[in-house]
């Protein structure tokens, strides 16, 4: 598989966690420590994608401040994703996803969450086309 492929199969992958967060959002009672899962694991796969798209290593993690740095040491302007509060979403990939962190968020929170993750997606979207995709 050409590099090309794989970093558009990772970009897919983050649209589909991007349309499950965003359907469930909308239900009359949205389960929302799914909504902001699936809003974390958008933002992940698409830093990953960025790094899979430039060859750069990365650890199995889904701390998205570490992401943002590795991205940041291809382009200084991954910097910018820090106004988008990317970091927040780190927990929601871990932290709630089992009973005994019981937590679930508030709809103000998935509907955030969604909010970053599609300021994310058009950032590294352009970037990802500026850069060659």
């Amino acid at each position: 598989m050409e590099l090309k492929e794989i970093v558009l199969n990772w970009i897919k992958k983050a649209e589909s966690d991007l349309k499950t967060a965003k359907d469930e959002i909308s239900t009359d009672n949205p389960a929302t420590d799914s909504v902001c899962f699936h809003a974390q694991q958008c933002v992940e796969k698409y830093l990953k994608a960025y790094l899979i798209f430039h060859q750069r290593h990365f650890r199995k993690t889904h701390n998205i401040a570490e992401l943002v740095e590795l991205c940041k040491e291809i382009n200084p302007q991954f910097d910018q994703l820090y106004t988008f509060e990317v970091e927040n979403l780190t927990p929601y990939a871990t932290e709630i996803r089992y009973p005994e962190d019981f937590y679930f968020p508030s709809r103000e929170e998935g509907i955030r969450a969604i909010k970053t993750a599609e300021e994310v997606k058009v950032f590294i979207l352009k970037k990802l086309r500026d850069e060659g995709l």
